[in-house]
């Protein structure tokens, strides 16, 4: 049930979840509170009063008896229980004035629309448990037993064709299987790929085991391995998990692992990290629910043309050299087990195709999750990750690229960037005049590091307060104990040591610099795919996002770096992790995976290596936003307006340039 939360002195209001986090909910409204320790209620910096309204206080050492009779709570030990008028105490500034910042304009990509994104699926997966109770032989009966099961099965299916089998493993054990619970079997059933085809015997279990029917739907990533465990009975996940991509060790982006792969023995290392990241996803899943790796019947998996290759054990060698070609884009069905993955020796892998040797399966499956293919709407679709991903089109056409963003979204190449998990930064807020942080971590624990959205967040705030210019060096004429030299150059303190787990967490200008690179990279892919097909941004019906941290971007901050368009925001959709959930639809509904051969057909590659354009745009990006800001009106308005506010008249003309 949705609470109002209304802040004074700000009169911001925010409609919230009940028993959501008052002060992550203040940082979602754009509302500066000083607080240190990511809401581990340890530094007792971010004091409220609570004028109306109820909130559950988890504790409250920090605060005293008085202060507590008199209403206060800490902002981070507060859930939401009902409406709320909480008022913000202004912050103090070193000559002891008082000193309130204006709320920010924050806000999140819409997923309002997911429903009419991805459309309706099915429960009817392209897997199958069929329950039999076999006549046993006799003499006037006697065929074989594989003979007996397949006339139950065409004898329980009237229109369906003979069903085939095509691994010896299968009949090894069909003697004792049928015999073992009185002549009872299920049969584990793969529909053919294409409606014509028959269907495959994959497997025989005796006795009735049709309630146990469950799927896996992965999403390989270049840095992260996420799985969704499904109950195809009901079309329902029940479990999720993600890992490291155990890669990771012998490279961090798809080039230097295409490099690797080809030292002595490389390929097998790896495959085998790959299979051992994946290994722990299912036995992680399966653990949550109470199951075994070999009750999965199906895995469906995407990954980008790399991933599909290692997992596979095809070199890719010729992926990386010009003209650039995989030894394959339709990948074989493969049994799992043949691949070491931890599962029943008949269950299979299907990988989603790939387009080109930078666009892969996991971009086939975005895609087709969203129903580009369908669609007459223009739409770019942008997958942020370490390999960047683009596509713009609709239902008549589609061209497509990738660029090597790298891994800084996902906490590589950042010195204390890390996924997004508890201890991570995800929010940020600072104070214009004090520079003292506001932040916000995943489980309001003490910060340990930074997560992709936020780096986002503090290097956006960083650039609207001036600490940082479009550059992204440092201010060096502010004089603030958090603005210090540090090994890799100048650098923001976000949290001291005593306020973290460890050291003092900080930012620095090497940081800014893998993040700019990053965000660069991604820009000058979007100019350069529409510039291709005589478009603009201003033509875009929609932007669909897709990545595993977009779900807690902040799209204002997004645009103010200059990652994403300045355009109307209400184009902005976010779909989520767009390959995991081609993966589970497709594994959901057979139907709906029948249609993915129309989006591989549809998408044409523009090779960016092989444009001049492209190297032009990157240049042109690296900066914050843009070192041409009439692309983004509305940041330059915003950082003119700070400017102005401070009287800072050289950076002012710099920004309006």
């Amino acid at each position: 049930m949705k609470k109002t939360i209304h802040f004074l002195p700000d009169n911001t209001k925010i409609d919230v979840d009940e028993g959501e986090n008052l002060l992550s909910a203040a940082a979602t409204a754009g509302v500066y509170i000083n607080a240190f320790c990511g809401g581990d209620g340890v530094c007792g910096k971010c004091k409220v009063k609570i004028e109306q309204g109820r909130v559950a206080a988890a504790k409250a050492r920090p605060l005293k008896k008085s202060e507590q009779e008199n209403g206060y709570q800490l902002a981070c030990q507060a859930r939401v229980l009902s409406d709320l008028v909480v008022s913000i105490p202004d912050a103090v500034k070193a000559d002891g004035r008082a000193a309130r910042p204006k709320p920010k304009t924050t806000r999140a990509i819409s997923a309002r629309s997911l429903k009419s994104l991805v459309g309706e699926w099915q429960v009817d997966p392209p897997v199958e448990k069929r329950f039999f109770q076999l006549n046993p032989p006799t003499i006037a009966d006697n065929v074989p037993d594989l003979q007996r099961l397949i006339r139950a099965i065409k004898k329980g299916c009237h229109d369906c064709k003979e069903p085939s089998y095509d691994h010896p493993e299968l009949l090894r054990e069909l003697a004792f299987t049928v015999r073992e619970k009185d002549w009872q079997v299920t049969t584990i059933l793969l529909r053919g790929k294409l409606a014509e085809e028959p269907d495959r015997i994959i497997a025989v279990e005796p006795g009735n085991t049709t309630e146990a029917l469950y799927g896996l739907a992965v999403d390989i990533g270049t840095t992260t391995v996420c799985g969704a465990l499904i109950d195809l009975n009901t079309g329902k996940v029940i479990a999720e998990a993600s890992g490291y991509n155990d890669q990771i060790r012998y490279g961090e982006d798809v080039i230097s692992r295409i490099i690797y792969s080809q030292r002595p023995g490389g390929l097998k290392v790896l495959q085998e990290r790959v299979v051992y990241t994946l290994n722990n996803v299912i036995e992680t899943v399966c653990r949550k629910v109470l199951i075994t790796p070999s009750d999965i019947s199906y895995i469906m998996a995407a990954g980008n043309t790399i991933m599909s290759h290692l997992l596979l054990g095809l070199d890719p060698k010729f992926i990386r050299e010009a003209p650039y070609t995989p030894t394959c884009g339709q990948f074989p069905l493969t049994r799992a087990a043949a691949l070491g993955i931890a599962a029943h020796p008949s269950v299979r892998l299907f990988l989603y195709p790939s387009v080109a040797s930078y666009v892969g399966g996991d971009i086939t499956a975005g895609v087709h999750a969203c129903q580009m293919h369908k669609s007459p709407e223009l739409t770019l679709f942008i997958d942020i990750g370490t390999n960047g991903e683009i596509v713009v089109g609709n239902q008549d056409w589609m061209v497509c690229a990738a660029c090597s963003a790298g891994p800084a979204f996902e906490g590589g190449g950042i010195r204390y960037g890390m996924r997004a998990s508890s201890g991570a930064i995800e929010n940020f807020h600072i104070h214009p005049e004090t520079l003292e942080p506001m932040i916000i971590t995943i489980d309001h624990t003490k910060p340990r590091g930074i997560c992709g959205s936020g780096l986002i967040s503090i290097v956006a705030e960083l650039l609207e307060a001036n600490v940082i210019d479009q550059r992204g060096k440092f201010n060096r004429n502010l004089k603030n104990p958090r603005i210090r030299e540090g090994i890799d150059g100048h650098e923001y303190v976000l949290a001291w040591a005593k306020d973290a787990i460890a050291d003092d967490i900080v930012i620095t200008e090497v940081d800014l610099d893998n993040l700019l690179r990053a965000k660069g990279a991604m820009y000058a892919g979007y100019m350069t795919l529409l510039e291709s097909v005589g478009m603009t941004f201003s033509d875009l019906d929609r932007v669909i996002l897709a990545g595993n941290f977009g779900n807690f971007i902040d799209l204002e901050r997004a645009i103010c770096i200059g990652l994403l368009p300045d355009i109307d925001r209400n184009r902005f959709f976010y779909l989520g992790n767009a390959s995991l959930l081609g993966a589970q639809i497709s594994l959901t509904d057979h139907k709906r995976f029948r249609e993915r051969t129309v989006v591989s057909r549809l998408m044409t590659n523009l090779e960016l290596s092989e444009s001049p354009l492209f190297m032009n745009h990157y240049m042109a990006a690296l900066f914050l936003p843009h070192t041409d800001m009439s692309l983004f009106p509305t940041v330059q308005k915003k950082l003119a307006d700070h400017l102005t506010e401070t009287g800072d008249s050289t950076h002012q003309q710099a920004v309006q340039g």
